[in-house]
C-alpha cells in the first residue's frame, strides 16, 4: 500500500498524488470523520463535492463511500473497496471515523488492503491520524466522546496501526487546532511517545 498523507487538504503535493496511480484509477472518498454530532450538513456536503471534483481534476474517478450505509455489512464493504484502486480519507474528528471504520469492519479489512501494492491510501488529518497505533496522541484536540450513532457508544483508542508512532497534523500553522496540537506536541514530549510533527502543507508520502 502506498500512502499520501497531508497535514491539510492535498498539501502542496499534488503532483506527485496524481503520479501514485494511472489516469482513470479509481478512488472511494470516505467522509465520515465529520459526521460528529452538530456538524453542518450542507457545509459537510459542499467539502465533499470540492474534494471530489480536485480528484477528478488530477485525473482520478472518485465515488463517495458513505460507511455508515455498510454498517455490519462488512462482507459488502469488503467487495466494494476490491473495486476500487485507493481511497481518499478526509479530515474532522478521529475518534468518529475510528468508530465508523468498526462498525462498518473497515478496520479488519484494511489489514488486507495494506498488502495490495496497488492500492493508494490518502487523506489530511484525521485520515492521518486514524493510521497510528493509538488515538491518545490527539485526544485533546479531537473529542474522545463524540458519539454520534447509536449502535456504538463507547470511545475506541485503538487506531488502525500502521504506524507505532503518533502523526500530529496542524502543528505550527494557520490552522484553528494549531494551538491544541502544540499542547499535544508537548504532552508526547512528556509522556516519552514517540510523534511526528506535520505543518499545513507537508505531505508524507510512503511508496512500498
Amino acid at each position: 500500500m502506498n500512502l499520501y498523507l497531508s497535514s491539510y487538504l492535498f498539501g502542496n503535493e499534488t503532483d506527485q498524488l496524481a503520479e501514485l496511480l494511472p489516469p482513470g484509477a479509481k478512488i472511494g472518498h470516505i467522509n465520515n470523520a465529520k459526521d460528529w454530532i452538530g456538524a453542518d450538513e450542507a457545509r459537510k456536503r459542499e467539502e465533499l463535492m470540492q474534494e471530489m471534483a480536485f480528484l477528478e481534476k488530477l485525473g482520478f474517478e472518485n465515488e463517495h463511500v458513505d460507511l455508515k450505509d455498510y454498517f455490519f455489512r462488512e462482507e459488502a464493504l469488503d467487495q466494494k473497496l476490491a473495486t476500487l484502486d485507493g481511497v481518499w480519507v478526509s479530515g474532522g474528528n478521529t475518534f468518529v471515523l475510528r468508530q465508523a471504520m468498526q462498525l462498518s469492519g473497515f478496520d479488519t479489512i484494511f489489514q488486507k488492503l495494506r498488502q495490495r501494492r496497488d492500492f493508494l491510501w490518502a487523506g489530511y488529518s484525521a485520515g492521518v491520524c486514524i493510521l497510528c497505533d493509538s488515538l491518545k496522541y490527539i485526544a485533546e484536540v479531537d473529542d474522545p466522546n463524540q458519539l454520534p450513532y447509536e449502535q456504538l457508544q463507547t470511545p475506541i483508542y485503538a487506531g488502525l496501526g500502521y504506524f507505532d508512532y503518533g502523526i500530529l497534523p496542524h502543528y505550527q500553522s494557520n490552522h484553528f487546532e494549531s494551538e491544541a496540537m502544540a499542547k499535544e506536541v508537548q504532552k508526547c514530549i512528556d509522556n516519552k511517545w514517540l510523534f511526528k510533527a506535520l505543518r499545513d502543507g507537508e505531505v508524507l508520502i510512503i511508496k512500498e
